[in-house]
């Protein structure tokens, strides 16, 4: 009787445990198997895993070669957070404020004085023009190497006003998941952003596993010149190329050299973007990440002061673009929740 009974509690034991092994097991199976395991199941998850599998699959009609899959992606409210401000305007300001011992007579310029005096009102009145004075007067005169060491040391130390984290931790989480996914299935991304193409470049790896030559964007003339006995590369105070709206395109062409078959924003300066890349033959993918969480991140789309989403998201479905929202959409925003 003793031994009956305990020939039956060591039979459920086992099976209780071979259930919860292979409860557990299963879900690890899934997980493994999930390449967006942050992106809740449903239309904009699907999207991406149908495209992917339909231009890898030879001999499929929508097959794309390796070397032709190519896939660009917006940076700023698209890999990482945007809000308050740009973060590379954060970093301009903070230029500002270590460059004006040097500079008096900033104290009573605008928009410099607006930066000193903490003025956001006035520094928005200043507008584009004055952004790119700001940009021009601490981005420029010195080698791309001193630069390049500037932004990476900014970078490094600098934190979010809302999170009080480095902005590198601001990275979504789903969007590192989607380019891992694409690298895995032989697409080359590359970052198109209107944030500047060197201050990007000492981080891109680091932060999304983009290498500097895969990262597009807005550029200052430079200049060659012996230094020293040392060639250099010289920052000059002139605009080459503005890498947004429908100039996203045009850095594109002349950095890529290849059309890409999918595209990734979330603003109106996307929308040229996502044009070039889904309005051509063959099989095509455009995509646009709606900031709808205000608990988890920000909420904002078509009065917003940046990242301003109006055109495009009108535009969104006649064109076939997948609107993903950050509220419905993901069920992990950062890497650190």
């Amino acid at each position: 009787m003793n031994g009956s009974l305990v020939d039956r509690r060591t039979i459920l034991a086992g099976l209780l445990v071979s259930a919860a092994t292979l409860s557990v097991s299963g879900r690890i199976a899934r997980a493994q198997s999930d390449p967006l395991p942050s992106w809740n199941d449903g239309r904009a998850k699907q999207s991406i895993l149908d495209f992917v599998a339909a231009v890898t699959k030879e001999g499929a009609p929508d097959f794309v070669p390796a070397p032709e899959r190519i896939a660009t992606f917006d940076n700023d409210g698209t890999l990482w957070c945007e809000q308050p401000m740009y973060v590379q305007l954060a970093f301009a300001l903070d230029r500002v404020k270590a460059l004006a011992p040097k500079h008096p007579e900033w104290k009573q310029k605008q928009p410099f004085r607006a930066v000193l005096d903490n003025d956001i009102a006035a520094l928005a009145k200043a507008g584009e023009k004055g952004l790119v004075e700001l940009v021009m007067a601490t981005h420029a005169g010195m080698t791309t190497a001193e630069f390049a060491q500037i932004a990476g040391d900014w970078i490094k130390s600098a934190r979010h006003p809302k999170f009080n984290r480095p902005y590198t931790d601001l990275v979504y989480q789903p969007m590192l998941e989607l380019l891992a996914c694409l690298r895995a299935n032989g697409f080359k991304t590359f970052i198109v952003s209107g944030g500047g193409i060197e201050f990007m470049r000492p981080w891109s790896e680091r932060a999304y596993g983009i290498p500097p030559e895969q990262v597009v964007g807005s550029s200052i003339k430079t200049k060659f010149e012996i230094d020293k006995g040392k060639p250099t590369l010289i920052r000059l105070p002139a605009i080459d190329l503005v890498d947004d709206g429908p100039g996203k395109p045009v850095g594109i062409n002349s950095h890529i050299g290849r059309r890409p078959i999918a595209a990734f924003g979330n603003s109106d300066g996307d929308f040229q973007m996502l044009q070039w890349a889904t309005q051509s033959s063959g099989k095509r993918f455009g995509l646009i990440v709606h900031h709808t969480d205000a608990e988890r991140e920000y909420a904002y789309d078509r009065k917003s002061s940046f990242g301003k989403l109006d055109k495009a998201l009108d535009a969104a479905n006649s064109n076939g673009w997948i609107v993903v929202s950050m509220k419905d959409d993901w069920k992990r925003m950062f890497r650190f929740e």
